[in-house]
Formats: C-alpha cells, structure tokens, sequence
C-alpha cells in the first residue's frame, strides 16, 4: 500500500476508475497511434485565448471527441492510456497463447488474461467463489474471534471494506524505517460527506446505494424482506463509522494521519477487539510501532463492535465481502455493480468491453511484468535521456526560482536548496523489476489468480516492515498515463506511458514539450514544496524546516490561490473547494512558471520561428493546454468536486495562465482581458 502522502498528477482530475474505463477501439493493435504534442486540429481558433485558453486549445479535440458510453469522462490522457491498453490487449493475447515460447513472466501474463475472458467459466460459477469466505464469516460464533477473521479477509483481498485496511509505510517522521499501519475504511460510498450531507443529490444516493445493497443481497440468496434488512444494518454502521471519518481536507493534514503507537496503545483505544489476532492472520508485525492513521476511528470502530448483535456484524461483513469480490463474479453480480458503480455514481451508460477490463487488471496485479513487455516493445533509452536532461532544467530553474523568493529568509532558502538537491529522479521504469515467480496463475481459475495475486502484494508489503526503505520502488506500473511525487521518498516519478505522444513528442518542437511534459515535471517537482509536500524534509520525514515568518508568508501566497479557485464553479452551484484542491492548484502554477524559465533558458539566443501561425511562445501554452483536453459527466463531476483534489481541467489551465504575465504578452491580451490580472492580484509562491 503505497504512502497515503504520495501525490498523484491524475490528469486532468480523472480517477483511476475514470482513466482505465474506456470506448471499445476495435481489434488489438501492433503498434501504437501517433498524435501531435501540439495538435492544431484540436484547436478551436474561434474562441479568444485571452478570454479562454482551454477553449481556444481544446475546443476542437472536445467537439471531435465525445465522451464514449463506457466512460465517466474522456481526456488527452485518459485516451493516451486506451491506446497502451488496445496495444497491450495484443501483446497479452500474443501470449496467452499456451503453444508458443514463453518466458516465465509470459506465461503468467498470457494465463492471467485468458483466465479473465473466460467469461463463460466464469458466469456458470454464480457466487460460488465467494463460498469459503461466507462460511468462515457464518461461522462466527464470538465478537472475539471477529478481529481474526477480518484478518483473514483482508489478508485475501487487501480491501478497505471491513473498517480498516492494513499495510506497511514509510515513518513520516523517520523515513528510513518501514512500519506497519491502520487506516480509517469501512465505508461504501466514496466519503463520508455522502452519508453526512443531507443534500438532495445526496440524499438520491443515498437511497439508490440501499437499493443497490439490498439488491447484492438478494443475488446471495437472501428474501426481499431479509436483503431489505440487511441494507438497513449495513447503512447502520456504515454512517457510524462515516461520522468517525476525518473529511477529506482534514486528510491533507499530514500531521493528522500520524500517530505512532505501539501494540498496547492501539488495544487501548479497543479493549475487546483482538489487534494482535488480526495482525497474526494478515503477516502483519506490530514492532515496534504502528501509524494508526485515525485514532478516533478506531475508537469509533470499537464502539461500533461492541452496540451491534453479532449477526448485524456477520451482515456487514457478508456486504463488505460481496460488494468487494463482485467484479469477479458472474455476469448478474457485475451488472448490479456497474448499475450503481459505474451507472449511477459516475453517469456512465454501457460496461467496457471485457478485454479492458482484463488489461486493466493484468496492469494493476502483474504490472511490472507486463511493464517489462510495454517498454521494450516502446520506449527507447533516448527518451529516457531527454527526460532527465529535461527534469535537471526544471530543477536548475527551481534552484534559481529559491534564490530569487524576496519573502523567504536565508535559512529556509537553504532548507529548501537542500531539499531540492536530495530530491530523486524516476523515470520510465523500474532499475529493478519485480519478481512475480511465487504467484501461481492458473488458466481456468479467475478468481483463483485475482485472490492469488492480492495475497502476493499484501505479503511483499509487509514483509518490509522492519526493513530498510526500498527507494526503487515505484507506485504505478510503466505504462500507467500518469505521474506522482512522493515526499517520503522525495522522489518524482514519470512512468514510460506518460512520456509518449501526444504529451512527450521527440518530432515536435521544444516550446510544446516544455509547456506539457516540462510543466508535468515541474507539478511534480513543486508538490515538494507545495502545502503538504514543504512539510517534509529532504530526507523524506514530517518536519519543520520553516521559519514560523517564512511559514506565514508561504500560507498568505496560497491563500491567493485558493480565494482564486475557490470562486470557479464546477457544475451547478457547486464552486470548486479550494481547500481540497489547493496542493494541485499550487503546482499547476508553480510547475508551468519553472517550465518557462527552462524552456526560455534553454532557447536563449536562438531564433524561433512561428509554426502553424503560432510564435514559439504561443505554442508553449497551446501545448501546455493541450495535456487537459477533456469532458466529464455532470455525474463524475459532482463525484470529483466532493472527493479529488484536482481541479477541473478548464480551471487548471485558465487558473494558471492569469497569473503568469508571460502568457498575456505571448498573445497580446488587452489588460481588460479576463485572462489578464493587474500585477497587484497576481497570485504566486515559487
């Protein structure tokens, strides 16, 4: 389980789910398409790009793509990534071929994807797979066996549904050290908001969410009566444990998510649940101390445990049980999901095509493996080279960017040099791939491999409890459309799949790399130095490095760009909540003015012709644009507003250039213009 800290780009503020789910492109594909980094097609010339940007950059692509029925939204990234997945659909059914040579790695690539398109075996199952679990959950006969056998579930499924998810992570405040750690779970909607907010969208939820369990009931066999009953109990503990839940801004507190403990110390706070028997079932080593995230919660928990029967417990863990595995059952169990999953939370219209699915899921359990495939069929060591050339620019100009901050005081300035020096560079793979060789995949045993292969992740997470951090380890597989930085590590990662056309273009021109892959490096780079990331030194732990003068005059910055974002509305009446989005929405800004100064470095003294009746400077923020093109359902984007911390993608460009003086020369924009400040209202900290 990666650090709950790691900060992800998420493009264009898609979800993962959002990303992964996409139209059906036909049949595999042996090589992958070729799209500009600048596509003028994609360009709407009518729109002014003073008064609109995104529009002007975007207008076209947004006409030209229409969100396909299987998605919750669509975007240059999101499209980006159904390529890789289309391409990596042939490289999967090339090896699932059980006749032809395989290395060991192949073979469990090629056996995993076959046994998921086998739906036929799959559908004639019915619920079967579940049965193991249901009756180690009905046998229960004593709360105090319940902490053993939600271990046990977890330790099949590493799921957050039964109050609390396990894992290992780094000591925020002793980054060298790997600890066990707890973390708030339990719910099935996506936050606690959605069972708080007395909303009518929320209230609609709501109530299509007991539907929906009651429904999941129902396909197990149980009465109307008995599956209406059931949705009651689990809506019961559900909204308990949910008034427990830190909000999600609170979450961005670094510090509130930290509180060491021992063994002794987390029993405390739940005298008569088992921890010891739990951590015993999972692998888990409580030494010499945990995170336990939210130690309210657990206090909650315990509170919840001991006011409910011992059947309304079985209830919630049957649910929690069948409302993780439903993917993975037969066709009436994925329907019902996808009706209030996908359907109803997300607004999407049809399921994807199967082969996605299976891609996505070979990606998210095989990923490195399959990575492996992905990068030497695709990604040359020159891009790697100009990457890092790129990224050691962008840190060059953030150097200078330190040295050049009036309100900052010398001893911050040289924390923040020393940070900024320690900072490590990903790019494109791991040195080291993973070994996947104690997994067994069978080709007739879905389930089997999907359960097989969770077991997997969870032992390789906490079997590095006690041990020295891995600083190799990467948190998104090689052909993930994506990026992150990660402050305990003080790493910036950039896998393969996000420096490929049409965001990294080695055929165009330097000013639309920069504007799109420099600005993706220098997002990453400043979520270092952002609200949460400037909270951790150079060596990756929780500390204050910071002046408490040099602290304030940081927060009155980015309280500018947060009563900035905090007036842009979503959808509806609903404006943006800046709180939430104020990590992203500083290194949207932070990242595009360090990709200017290093494009502007790197092309000093050169002359720089106009290309497609654009300057140079023009292309920059077309380019820079282009990364975002998108469109979202009002459904997704009701969702996005209550739980991502990204900005609308509209927002993230236009947001950005009205404070950068830069953009206003490059096209001229009259100082009325919208996208125009006067310099007293710019907003900006590094």
């Amino acid at each position: 389980m990666a650090s709950a800290s790691v900060r992800f780009i998420l493009a264009a503020a898609l979800s993962a789910v959002s990303v992964i789910a996409t139209a059906d492109s036909g049949s595999p594909a042996t090589r992958l398409p070729y799209t500009p980094s600048l596509d003028v097609n994609a360009m709407d010339r009518s729109a002014d790009p003073c008064s609109d940007l995104y529009q002007f950059a975007c207008g076209g692509w947004i006409e030209n793509n229409p969100i396909p029925p299987d998605q919750a939204s669509w975007s240059t990234y999101g499209k980006a990534y159904a390529d890789n997945q289309r391409y990596l659909r042939g490289v999967l059914e090339e090896l699932s071929n059980p006749d032809a040579p395989r290395t060991p790695d192949q073979a469990r690539l090629g056996d995993y994807f076959a046994a998921c398109m086998d739906l036929e075996g799959i559908d004639s199952l019915g619920a079967v797979p579940l049965r193991g679990e249901q009756a180690l959950i009905d046998g229960l006969t004593s709360k105090q066996d319940l902490a053993g056998v939600i271990g046990r579930l977890i330790d099949r499924s590493d799921a957050s549904a039964w109050f609390i998810a396990v894992g290992s992570q780094q000591d925020a405040r002793e980054a060298t050290r790997v600890i066990g750690a707890v973390f708030a779970a339990g719910l099935g909607l996506p936050d606690r908001e959605y069972y708080l907010d007395d909303s009518p969208e929320r209230r609609k939820t709501r109530e299509a969410y007991r539907e929906h369990v009651a429904a999941m009931f129902r396909l197990l066999g149980r009465t109307r009566a008995d599956a209406n009953a059931a949705a009651g109990t689990v809506w019961r503990i559900e909204t308990a444990l949910a008034r427990a839940h830190l909000s999600v801004i609170e979450r961005r507190d670094p510090y509130a998510v930290y509180h060491r403990m021992t063994l002794e110390e987390l029993q405390a706070h739940t005298p008569e649940f088992d921890w010891a028997g739990l951590f015993e079932q999972v692998g888990l080593s409580p030494e010499p101390w945990l995170n336990v995230t939210q130690p309210a919660f657990v206090t909650a928990m315990g509170d919840v445990i001991e006011r409910e029967s011992l059947e309304a417990l079985k209830t919630y863990l049957h649910w929690g049980l069948v409302n993780t595995r439903a993917p993975l059952l037969s066709r009436v169990f994925r329907d019902q999901d996808f009706a209030f999953h996908q359907s109803h939370l997300r607004g999407i219209d049809e399921q994807k095509p199967r082969w996605r699915t299976c891609v996505a899921r070979v990606d998210r359990q095989l990923g490195e493996a399959l990575g492996r495939e992905f990068v030497e069929r695709n990604f040359p060591p020159e891009v790697r080279q100009d990457v890092r050339r790129l990224t050691r620019q962008i840190q060059q100009a953030m150097a200078e960017r330190i040295d050049s901050l009036g309100w900052m005081s010398s001893a911050t300035r040289a924390e923040a040099h020393r940070k900024l020096e320690q900072m490590r560079l990903k790019i494109g793979y791991p040195d080291t791939w993973r070994d996947y060789s104690s997994i067994r995949i069978a080709r007739d045993d879905d389930y089997g491999n999907a359960v097989r292969a969770t077991e997997f992740d969870l032992d390789r997470q906490l079997t590095r409890i006690g041990q020295p951090v891995d600083l190799g380890e990467w948190f998104m597989t090689p052909a993930t459309v994506n990026a992150y930085y990660n402050p305990s590590m003080n790493d910036i990662n950039f896998p393969a799949g996000v420096l490929m056309p049409p965001l990294y273009d080695p055929k165009m021109d330097d000013a639309p790399n920069y504007g799109n892959t420099g600005g993706t490096i220098g997002h990453e780079l400043v979520h270092g130095f952002d609200d949460e990331g400037r909270q951790f030194d150079g060596g990756g732990n929780l500390r204050d490095w910071w002046t408490p003068q040099d602290a304030a005059a940081f927060e009155e910055r980015a309280q500018c760009i947060r009563e900035q974002y905090g007036q842009y509305r979503v959808i509806d009446d609903i404006l943006i909540n800046a709180e939430l989005t104020s990590g992203e929405d500083i290194a949207d800004l932070g990242g595009l003015i360090l990709a200017w100064q290093a494009w502007r470095t790197e092309t000093a003294g050169q002359a720089l012709p106009e290309r497609d009746g654009l300057t140079a400077e023009q292309r920059f923020f077309v380019g820079f644009a282009q990364w975002a093109c998108a469109a979202e359902r009002p459904e997704s984007l009701r969702l996005h507003a209550a739980t991502d911390p990204h900005s609308p993608p509209r927002h993230r460009i236009n947001g950005v250039v009205v404070n950068m003086p830069e953009f206003a020369r490059a096209f001229q924009c009259p100082a009325d213009a919208p996208l125009v400040k006067p310099p007293e209202d710019v907003c900006r900290i590094w």
